[in-house]
C-alpha cells in the first residue's frame, strides 16, 4: 500500500471536541494489519465491524448472566431473546459509532452495578466501565447520573465510596484521556469540557437540525424500541415496583435528551437494554400466547433489521466500492489522475477508509459557525444555486474534477453544466425506496470525457 499521507479531519477535530482514545483502538488494529501487510480495503472496512460485533455479543452474554441472578431462568431467557432480536441493536451494534460503544460499556457496567438482588456487584469495576464510557462519549453521564445517585444513596459507607472508588477512578480516567488527547493534539486539551461547551453551552449541535421537545416521546423512543413497545409497556405494569430505578433511568434519559434541540435515534440507544428487562418479564408472563407473541416479535424485528441493514440507504456505501476502482488509475502515472467531487449533503458517504489510497476526493463542507472571521458554509452556498456555484468554482475545464457523485434529484438542476462540460453518467446505484429532500432514491456517478 502507498505510504503517502492522506485523509480528512472534520471541524470537530480542529475544535478539539473529539477524543483520540476511542479511534486509537481502531488505529491500533489498523497498524497491526499494516505490519502484517494485510491492510486491504476489505479488512479495513470489516475488521472494526467484526470487533464491534464481538464486543456487543460479549455485553449481551453479560447482560443475560446479570438477569439470571435477578430473575428466574425463564425470565432471563426471554429477556435475552428480546435483546437479541431487537432490530435497532442489529442496526447499530456493528457500527463504529461512539453511541454503540457507550451502549456496550453501559451493558457491561450494569453487570457490576448494585441492583437489588445482584450477586455480581463490584463498585470499582462498574465505575471503571462508566468512566471509560464517559471518556468515549461524555453524554454517557446522562444515563448513569440517576444510577450513580442511587448507589450513593444506598451505600452505607459513602465517604469510602467517594475517596476509594469515585475520585481515584474518575481522576485516572480524565488524566489518561487528557494525556492521550494532548499527545495527538500537541497541546493541552480537555475534550470532555470542549464537548459540553460546544454542544450544550454554545448549542452548536442545533446547527445539524432540531426537533420539537416531544419528539422522543412521540416518535424517537417508539422507533428505537420498535415491535417491543407493547411488551415493554406490559412489563412496566408487571415489574414497576421491583425495577423502578431502572425505569426511572429510562425516563430520565429520554427527558434530558428531550430538552436538547438536536435529537437522533442513536442518542437513546444506551437505554435499550434497560427496556429489554421489562420486555422479558412481559413475555415470561404470557402463558397462552407466549410462542405466538415471540414469533411475531422475531419476524417483525427480522424484517426491519434486514431491510434497514441491507437495503435502506445502502447506496452511499456501494458508491465507495465503485470509486475504489479508481485507485488503480491513480497508481498509473501515465494516465490522468482521478479527482472526485461529491455534490451531496455533507458527510453522506464514508471517505478514505473505504478506498485506502491517496485518491483526490472532496465533498461539500458544512462546519457550523464558530464565530470565526470569513465563515461560510459551502454546502448551503451550493444548494442555494448549484449551477452558479459550479460555474464559479470551476470556470476552466482544467480545474474541473474528473468524476462527480450526486443524488438523482440534483441531476436536472445541473444538467446544463454536465452536458456543457462533457460529463457522462457511467454508474447508477440504488440508495433508498424513500427519497427525501436532497437525498434521492439513486446515486449517479458522472465522468468527464
Amino acid at each position: 500500500m502507498s505510504s503517502e499521507t492522506y485523509g480528512y479531519l472534520t471541524w470537530e477535530w480542529k475544535a478539539g471536541i473529539r477524543g483520540f482514545t476511542y479511534p486509537l483502538f481502531f488505529a491500533f488494529l489498523y497498524k497491526i494489519l499494516h505490519l502484517l501487510n494485510y491492510d486491504t480495503v476489505y479488512l479495513l472496512i470489516w475488521l472494526p465491524r467484526i470487533v464491534q460485533a464481538l464486543l456487543a455479543a460479549f455485553a449481551d452474554v453479560k447482560f443475560f448472566l446479570l438477569i439470571r441472578t435477578l430473575e428466574t431462568e425463564d425470565v432471563a431467557r426471554w429477556t435475552f431473546f428480546c435483546q437479541l432480536c431487537s432490530w435497532f441493536s442489529w442496526f447499530c451494534c456493528t457500527r463504529t459509532l461512539t453511541n454503540t460503544t457507550e451502549t456496550t460499556l453501559t451493558c457491561l457496567a450494569l453487570f457490576y452495578f448494585p441492583l437489588p438482588g445482584s450477586k455480581t456487584y463490584s463498585s470499582k469495576k462498574y465505575l471503571s466501565l462508566v468512566a471509560l464510557a464517559v471518556v468515549v462519549r461524555p453524554t454517557a453521564l446522562i444515563v448513569w447520573f440517576p444510577l450513580l445517585m442511587y448507589h450513593f444513596w444506598q451505600e452505607e459507607n459513602k465517604l469510602r465510596l467517594i475517596t476509594h472508588s469515585c475520585i481515584p477512578i474518575g481522576m485516572l480516567a480524565v488524566l489518561i484521556s487528557a494525556l492521550i488527547d494532548c499527545l495527538f493534539y500537541e497541546k493541552w486539551t480537555l475534550v470532555q469540557f470542549n464537548f459540553i461547551k460546544f454542544n450544550i453551552l454554545h448549542g452548536v449541535a442545533d446547527f445539524y437540525g432540531s426537533h420539537p421537545w416531544h419528539w422522543y416521546f412521540t416518535q424517537g423512543f417508539a422507533v428505537v424500541i420498535g415491535p417491543h413497545l407493547p411488551f415493554f409497556l406490559h412489563g412496566c405494569g408487571l415489574a414497576f415496583r421491583k425495577y423502578k430505578m431502572v425505569l426511572a433511568t429510562v425516563l430520565w434519559t429520554v427527558v434530558v435528551y428531550s430538552l436538547l434541540p438536536h435529537k437522533e435515534f442513536r442518542f437513546i440507544y444506551p437505554v435499550l437494554p434497560f427496556c429489554m428487562i421489562f420486555c422479558g418479564i412481559s413475555l415470561a408472563h404470557l402463558k397462552a400466547w407466549r410462542r405466538v407473541a415471540a414469533a411475531l416479535l422475531l419476524v417483525s424485528n427480522l424484517v426491519l433489521a434486514l431491510y434497514t441493514g441491507l437495503i435502506h440507504q445502502r447506496g452511499t456505501l456501494d458508491v465507495m466500492s465503485h470509486l475504489q476502482t479508481l485507485c488503480e488509475v491513480s497508481r498509473d502515472s501515465s494516465r490522468p489522475q482521478s479527482d472526485v467531487l461529491f455534490l451531496m449533503p455533507c458527510h453522506s458517504t464514508p471517505f478514505y477508509s473505504h478506498v485506502h489510497c491517496p485518491l483526490k476526493m472532496r465533498f461539500l463542507e458544512c462546519p457550523p459557525d464558530l464565530g470565526e472571521d470569513g465563515y461560510f458554509e459551502e454546502a448551503a452556498q451550493f444548494y442555494n444555486n448549484p449551477l452558479l456555484w459550479l460555474r464559479t468554482s470551476f470556470p476552466y475545464k482544467s480545474s474541473q474534477p474528473t468524476h462527480l457523485v450526486l443524488f438523482d434529484v440534483l441531476e436536472k438542476e445541473i444538467s446544463t453544466f454536465l452536458q456543457g462540460n462533457n460529463f457522462t453518467r457511467t454508474t447508477e446505484i440504488f440508495h433508498t425506496h424513500v427519497p427525501e429532500g436532497r437525498v434521492g432514491g439513486s446515486i449517479f456517478i458522472y465522468e468527464r470525457h
